[in-house]
């Protein structure tokens, strides 16, 4: 009888344990994957910004439409 009661007892404080573990805010916060995320924006901005500069120095070099320079 008393094998049962302890072997009880040891697997209730485990059950606990681990309830408590789970239940923890901190459980799904991952520091590594939040920089990753931000790094990852970071350079998905910089090659927007990169695409936009090109196509803007693109318009600006195309040459000019020969019928506006005759309406000029």
């Amino acid at each position: 009888m008393i094998d049962y009661i302890a072997l009880s007892i040891g697997h209730g404080v485990l059950a606990i344990a681990l309830l408590r573990l789970v239940m923890r805010d901190g459980l799904d916060v991952d520091p590594l994957l939040d920089g990753l995320r931000q790094a990852a924006l970071e350079r998905r901005k910089a090659r927007v910004d990169a695409r936009r500069a090109k196509r803007r120095g693109a318009r600006d070099t195309k040459p000019a439409d020969p019928q506006t320079q005759a309406e000029s």
